[in-house]
């Protein structure tokens, strides 16, 4: 069974994780597109890239190390076959801010409210 990654879009019609890939590096972003397309097609995907969060609303954390940086993206599962990713952020602390959390967990309301439109 293959997975399809799909970005959260606001109801302005924004999307959170392209306007975040549009700041980073066109390296860093190739290595985020090739995590992501391990998350779509491996059926156990390592935790090395992709981990649920303790504590959290079943969010998980899409996980990318380069040169030193660390970048991740938050999203969820939404039934089998859809991984809606709904922020990224760069992390600069062993702990997954909070913030970033929350925003997550609202979207992943606000997306479920809706019926599942992206």
């Amino acid at each position: 069974m293959k997975r399809q990654v799909k970005f959260y879009k606001t109801q302005e019609g924004r999307c959170p994780v392209t306007e975040f890939l549009d700041l980073l590096p066109g390296r860093v972003v190739k290595k985020i597109t090739w995590v992501l397309s391990l998350v779509e097609d491996l059926e156990i995907i390592p935790t090395k890239y992709y981990k649920k969060l303790k504590g959290t609303d079943s969010i998980y954390e899409c996980r990318i190390d380069m040169d030193g940086n660390t970048y991740r993206i938050l999203g969820f599962f939404y039934g089998n076959e859809f991984i809606i990713l709904t922020n990224g952020f760069m992390k600069k602390t062993t702990k997954t801010p909070k913030t970033e959390i929350e925003i997550a967990e609202r979207r992943k309301r606000e997306f479920v409210e809706k019926g599942g439109k992206v």
